[in-house]
């Protein structure tokens, strides 16, 4: 159990960094690279727990 929950807390912050960067990037494209980062950044994260 104890595993799963760092990936759920950066997940939980996700999107606070998605619309803080929908803030920065009020245009449209900078939303949608931002929302692919921090996916990107999740599943490493996921990934690099799972395998410990």
């Amino acid at each position: 159990m104890k595993r799963i929950f760092p990936p759920l807390l950066l997940v939980s912050g996700s999107p606070a960094l998605a619309h803080s960067g929908a803030h920065l990037h009020p245009h449209g494209s900078g939303h949608w690279i931002t929302i692919a980062l921090t996916f990107g950044l999740v599943a490493i994260t996921a990934v690099l727990f799972v395998r410990k």
